[in-house]
């Protein structure tokens, strides 16, 4: 199948949507983590430095939170907005090639998020959920202020913090 741009096959044009060959892009996004990631870190020492403990990526738990609060029966996610899929943010873009797996994948992603929050909720536990853009470098004050409320008065099952 030949494209009409510059009477380039599908494959040479796919090439071109991006700068790196896909060889070089597999092998850049198998090494994205999943944990320990910037803004997690963030976040964590803001917590840990308001005084709060808590333990990492509990596995018995559905979706392995990212920061687990036991003593406030409390749970943190921190989200990246890309993979997470955060509503009208502008890091959630969508590539422009493959956009069949991409859409497949940022909706199972989207489900499996719900699905965990769901199951988190049953078992007793509160979920907070932190976008990766309302870190930024630094969390700014208004935000470690309403985690802090949120975790300590308990005031609802479930929050995003955007």
């Amino acid at each position: 199948m030949m494209c009409a741009r510059a009477n380039l096959s599908r494959r040479e044009w796919d090439y071109m949507a991006d700068i790196v060959t896909p060889e070089v892009r597999s092998r850049m996004m198998s090494r994205i983590r999943g944990r320990n990631t910037r803004p997690e870190v963030v976040l964590r020492k803001a917590l840990h430095r308001r005084g709060f403990r808590f333990r990492l990526n509990a596995k018995k738990l559905p979706g392995s939170p990212d920061i687990v609060l036991p003593r406030w029966k409390t749970v943190l996610f921190v989200h990246g907005c890309y993979w997470h899929r955060h509503p009208e943010c502008r890091k959630a873009t969508t590539p422009s090639s493959n956009v069949e797996f991409w859409t497949k994948k940022f909706r199972q992603n989207v489900e499996r998020d719900a699905r965990n929050i769901r199951d988190l909720q049953e078992a007793g536990w509160r979920v907070g959920v932190v976008w990766e853009c309302a870190i930024g470098r630094k969390p700014p004050p208004h935000l470690l202020q309403e985690l802090e409320e949120f975790i300590v008065l308990g005031q609802s099952d479930h929050r995003e913090f955007d």
